[in-house]
């Protein structure tokens, strides 16, 4: 079982299909423990299967107690079809009580369900959190920036759109020389070419 998982891991990214065998594996063999069903739930995110997805977080939700997937299982909900149900099951969690990157992770997955129901002002809100500093990178950062320049850009805020984009290239440029997880990085505003300072 324990081979199954570390084949998994080792292979979400460059083999999602490969990877969500090795998972299914471990969960005939080991069906009740929760790193099991994160990782078949997982794995079944990376191949678009959400419904299996939505249905083994939910179970590994409930057995380990803990709301770290709690992104994934909103984005699962759109992927089948319900972003209704998607809002909700975001509004469930306590954020103040999640770490840092899934409460990014959870407001990047609840700004794609507003975009789902057309509410492009709303989406913007949801990425009103505040770790979106344009001054400061971290692992989460270009993400959370792309993010909010994309529905800048739904919005016809073209100019405020480009900004959020460079910053999140600077951001990953950035986190790609410094291994260390957590660490702030300061991005000065002279590092995006042709920007005022």
């Amino acid at each position: 079982m324990a081979r199954h998982l570390a084949m998994a891991a080792q292979l979400i990214d460059e083999d999602p299909e490969l990877a969500h065998k090795h998972a299914l594996a471990a969960s005939r063999r080991a069906g009740r423990i929760a790193i099991v069903r994160e990782t078949l739930g997982i794995t079944a995110y990376a191949t678009g299967d959400f419904a299996l997805a939505l249905r083994e977080l939910r179970t590994y939700r409930r057995i380990s107690g803990k709301d770290d997937q709690i992104a994934l299982m909103v984005d699962s909900e759109r992927g089948v079809g319900r972003p209704d149900r998607a809002l909700e099951a975001g509004r469930a969690v306590d954020r103040s009580a999640l770490p840092t990157p899934v409460r990014v992770a959870l407001a990047i997955a609840m700004s794609g369900a507003r975009l789902d129901q057309g509410e492009a002002e709303l989406a913007l809100g949801e990425l009103q959190i505040p770790e979106l500093d344009p001054d400061r990178a971290f692992e989460w950062s270009p993400a959370l920036f792309s993010a909010h320049a994309a529905v800048l850009e739904d919005l016809g805020r073209d100019e405020e759109a480009a900004f959020w984009a460079a910053r999140a290239e600077v951001a990953a440029d950035a986190l790609g020389l410094n291994d260390e997880d957590d660490e702030e990085i300061f991005i000065e505003d002279g590092l995006i070419e042709g920007e005022e300072s």
